[in-house]
C-alpha cells in the first residue's frame, strides 16, 4: 500500500472511523471516503499526505469535531470537499497555507466563527462555498485578492456588514450567492461589469439601494434573484436586452417605474416575479410573440395602469398569470383564451369592466381563477364549464346578473366557489359540487333563492295575471287567499329541504363522489373495482394501493387510504395530497389524476408507474440491477421535481419525505416524486429562494441522517 495513489471508497455503507493509517501512505494522491456512514474525528494523521491533491471527505458522514489544522500541511492540495458531515468549530487559519487550492467546500456543516482573512491569500482558488454554516463577521477584505473566483457562496449563515465592492471586481466571477444573511448597504455598482456574470442572488438580506446598470454587460446574465429585500428606484433598462435570462425574481422590494421593454419577450425567460413593489406604467405590449418559455408572471401588489394587451395571448408556454392588487382598466381581452398551459389566473382587486370573455373557457388546464373585486358585468359565461379541472372560481365583489349556469354547478372538479356580492339572480342549483357549498359562497345577491338562502319569493306574472283576473274580490279576501298560499309554500318549501337533507344525510355515507383534476373517462365505480387482492401492489401505514385498468385501457394507481376513525384529525396524508398534487403538473411529479370520497373512505387515483419505485430497484429483488448512467438520470430528473416544487410553486412546497421509496419510475426509468402527505406550504413570506439545500450546492443527504435537520429552500 505504500505506493498506493489513487483510492475511491466513496458511495458505499462503510461506517466506524476513517483510519488514522490512511495518513502514513505519502504518495496518495487522490482519496474520496464521501457519501459512506462514517463517524469519530477526522484523522489530524491526513495531514501528513503532502503528495495528495484531492481529498473528498463529505456528505452522509456524520463527524465530530471540527476540521483538522493539520490539513494545512497539504501543500500540493488542489480540492478539498469536506462538505455536509456535520463538521463544527472554526475554519482553522492554516487552510490558509494550501496555495494551490482551487476548490473549497465546506457548505451544509455546524461551522461557526468568522471567515479567516488568512483564506485571501489562496491565489489559486476558483470555487469557494462556505454556505448553509453559522458563519459570522463580514466579508475579508483580504477577498479582494482572489482573483481566480468564479463561483462565491456564503448563503444561510449570519453574515452582516456592507457586500464589499470589490466583489464587482472580480474579472471571472460567474456566481454570487449570499442570501439569507444579515447584509446591509447596497450592490456593488460594477457587479457584472467582467462580461462573465451568470447568476446572482440576494434574496432575504436587509440591503438597500439600486440595482447596478450592468449585471447583464457581457450578456451571460441566466439568473437574477433580489427577493426580500429593500430595494429601491428602477429596473435597468438593459435587461430587458439581456437574452441569456431565465429567471428574475426581484419580489417583495421597494422597486418603483416601470417594466422594461422587452422583458417579457426575452427568448429563453420562464420566470418573471415583481410582485409586492411600487411599480407603475402599464403592462407591457408584445410586440413580436410572446416569451416561448416564460411559465410564469407575478406583478401582483403593484401599482400597475392601463388595459390589458391583446398580446397576453401570445405567451404560448404561460402557466400562471398574477396580477391582483393592481389598478388595470378596460376589458380582459378574449385573447386570454388562447393561454393553452394556463393554469392559475388571479386578476383580482382591480378595475377590469366589460364581461367576463366566454374565451376564458378555452383554457382547459386552469384550475384557478379569481377575477374578484373588479367591475365586471352581465351574464356569468356557461363557457367557464368547458375547464374541466378548474379547482377554485372566485367572481365575488363585481357586478355580475343573471343567472349562475346550471352546467357550472355540474362541474365535479370545483371545490371552492364565491358568488357574492354581484348582482346574480334566480334558484342557485343545488346538484352536483353545489350542493356541498354554504350560502358563504352566494351572499350579497338579493335575487338568489334556494337552500341556505330561503325560499324564493312567489309573485312573477302569474301574480299579476291572477290579480286581472280576480278584480272584483274584496281587498280583505284578497290578502287572506295571498296569505294561505304563502303559508303553503313556505310549508312545501321546508318539508321539501327537511327530506332533501334527509336523504342525502342517508346516502353520502354510502354515495361515491368523484373529484378530477384533469378530464377523466373513468367513474369512481370503474375505480372501486380495482380495489381486489389479487391487485394489490403496495401496503403501507397510510393504506393499500392497487392496480387498476379503466375501461379505456389505461392503467391507474389506486391508493385507498386506511379508514379514519370518528372524530380523528388524522386523515393520513388526504389533505396534504389534494392542496400539493391536486394543484401541480410537473414533467418529473406524479399526476394526481383525481379522488373518489365518501364520508368513511378516501380513494386516490395517480397515473401508474409501471417500474415501481427507486427503493426497490436499488434495495429490493431487482436490487443492483439498474445501471449507473440511469441511476444519474434519475438522481438529476428527481433533483428537477423538487426544484420545481421549492421555487416554482407559489407558495413553494416542502416534501419532508424525500427517499428512495418515493421516487416511482414510469415505463422508461422516468423519475416521478411522489406521495405528499406530509408536505407542507412555505407561508413564510420572508423566506429566500427555495432550494433543498440539505447538501448544499453539490450534494444530498438522506432525511434523518443528521440529529439536527437543517431546512434551506434554495434552487440552482
Amino acid at each position: 500500500m505504500a505506493q498506493l495513489r489513487h483510492l475511491h471508497l466513496g458511495g458505499n455503507f462503510f461506517s466506524g472511523e476513517i483510519p488514522p493509517e490512511y495518513g502514513g501512505w505519502r504518495r496518495l494522491q487522490y482519496l474520496a471516503v464521501s457519501g459512506n456512514e462514517l463517524s469519530g474525528k477526522i484523522p489530524p494523521e491526513l495531514g501528513n499526505l503532502t503528495s495528495l491533491r484531492e481529498l473528498y471527505i463529505g456528505y452522509y458522514n456524520n463527524y465530530s469535531g471540527g476540521i483538522p489544522a493539520e490539513l494545512g500541511n497539504m501543500k500540493e492540495l488542489v480540492r478539498l470537499d469536506a462538505a455536509n458531515c456535520g463538521l463544527s468549530g472554526e475554519i482553522p487559519p492554516e487552510l490558509g497555507n494550501l496555495a494551490k487550492l482551487d476548490t473549497l467546500f465546506l457548505q451544509v456543516n455546524g461551522l461557526t466563527g468568522g471567515i479567516p482573512p488568512v483564506l485571501g491569500r489562496l491565489g489559486s482558488l476558483s470555487s469557494l462555498d462556505l454556505s448553509n454554516n453559522a458563519l459570522s463577521g463580514e466579508i475579508p477584505a483580504t477577498f479582494a485578492a482572489l482573483k481566480n473566483l468564479t463561483l462565491f457562496n456564503l448563503f444561510r449563515n449570519r453574515l452582516r456588514g456592507d457586500i464589499p465592492e470589490f466583489v464587482g471586481d472580480l474579472p471571472g466571477l460567474e456566481v454570487l450567492q449570499l442570501w439569507e444573511n444579515n447584509f446591509t448597504g447596497g450592490i456593488p455598482r460594477r457587479l457584472g461589469r467582467n462580461g462573465r456574470f451568470q447568476l446572482l442572488d440576494l434574496s432575504s438580506n436587509r440591503l438597500t439601494g439600486t440595482l447596478p446598470p450592468e449585471l447583464c454587460a457581457g450578456g451571460k446574465l441566466e439568473t437574477l434573484i433580489a427577493l426580500g429585500n429593500s430595494l429601491f428606484g428602477p429596473i435597468p433598462d438593459s435587461l430587458g436586452k439581456c437574452k441569456a435570462l431565465t429567471r428574475v425574481r426581484l419580489g417583495e422590494n421597494f422597486l418603483n417605474g416601470s417594466i422594461p421593454e422587452g422583458l417579457f419577450e426575452l427568448p429563453n425567460l420562464t420566470q418573471v416575479e415583481l410582485q409586492d413593489n411600487l411599480l407603475s406604467g402599464s403592462f407591457p405590449a408584445v410586440v413580436s410573440a410572446g416569451g416561448p418559455n416564460l411559465g410564469g408572471i407575478s406583478l401582483s401588489n403593484n401599482q400597475l395602469t392601463g388595459a390589458l394587451p391583446a398580446s397576453i395571448g401570445s405567451f404560448s408556454g404561460l402557466q400562471k398569470l398574477l396580477l391582483d392588487q393592481n389598478a388595470f382598466t378596460g376589458a380582459i381581452p378574449p385573447e386570454i383564451g388562447r393561454l393553452q398551459q394556463l393554469s392559475k389566473a388571479d386578476l383580482s382587486g382591480n378595475s377590469f369592466d366589460g364581461g367576463l370573455p366566454p374565451e376564458i373557457g378555452k383554457c382547459r388546464l386552469l384550475t384557478y381563477l379569481d377575477v374578484s373585486q373588479n367591475k365586471l358585468s352581465g351574464d356569468i359565461p356557461p363557457a367557464i364549464s368547458g375547464m374541466r379541472i378548474l379547482n377554485y372560481l372566485n367572481l365575488s365583489r363585481n357586478q355580475l346578473d343573471g343567472e349562475i349556469p346550471v352546467t357550472i354547478a355540474a362541474m365535479q372538479s370545483l371545490t371552492a366557489v364565491d358568488f357574492s356580492y354581484n348582482n346574480l339572480c334566480g334558484l342557485v342549483p343545488v346538484t352536483g359540487q353545489f350542493s356541498y357549498f354554504n350560502a358563504t359562497s352566494f351572499v350579497g345577491n338579493p335575487g338568489l333563492c334556494g337552500p341556505y338562502l330561503g325560499p324564493c319569493r312567489p309573485g312573477g306574472a302569474g301574480t299579476d295575471h291572477d290579480a286581472h283576473t280576480h278584480g272584483g274580490l274584496s281587498s280583505s279576501l284578497k290578502l287572506i287567499i295571498v296569505l294561505v298560499l304563502l303559508a303553503f309554500s313556505i310549508a312545501f318549501a321546508a318539508m321539501a329541504i327537511l327530506k332533501a337533507r334527509s336523504l342525502k344525510k342517508a346516502s353520502e355515507a354510502r354515495a361515491w363522489r368523484l373529484t378530477a383534476f384533469q378530464r377523466l373517462e373513468f367513474t369512481c365505480d370503474d375505480v372501486l373495482d380495482s380495489l381486489k387482492e389479487e391487485n394489490m401492489i403496495g401496503k403501507g401505514g397510510a393504506g393499500t394501493v392497487y392496480k387498476g385498468t379503466m375501461p379505456d385501457g389505461d392503467h391507474v394507481a389506486v391508493k385507498r387510504l386506511s379508514t379514519m376513525s370518528r372524530g380523528s384529525s388524522h386523515d393520513h396524508g388526504f389533505s396534504a395530497e389534494i392542496q400539493t398534487l391536486g394543484r401541480i403538473r410537473h414533467r418529473y411529479i406524479v399526476r394526481l389524476l383525481g379522488f373518489c370520497s365518501n364520508n368513511e373512505t378516501n380513494l386516490l387515483v395517480y397515473e401508474y408507474m409501471p417500474n415501481g419505485s427507486l427503493g426497490e430497484l436499488l434495495h429490493g429483488k431487482k436490487g443492483g440491477h439498474l445501471h449507473w448512467d440511469t441511476r444519474y438520470k434519475i438522481a438529476v430528473e428527481a433533483a428537477k421535481g423538487l426544484c420545481y416544487l421549492h421555487h416554482d410553486c407559489s407558495p413553494p412546497i416542502l416534501h419532508r419525505d424525500v427517499k428512495s421509496n418515493n421516487i416511482l419510475l414510469d415505463s422508461d426509468f422516468e423519475a416521478h416524486v411522489a406521495d405528499f402527505g406530509l408536505a407542507k406550504f412555505l407561508q413564510d413570506s420572508g423566506t429566500s429562494e427555495c432550494m433543498s439545500a440539505i447538501a448544499g450546492s453539490y450534494g444530498y443527504i438522506a432525511p434523518g441522517k443528521r440529529s439536527v435537520l437543517i431546512t434551506v429552500w434554495k434552487c440552482l
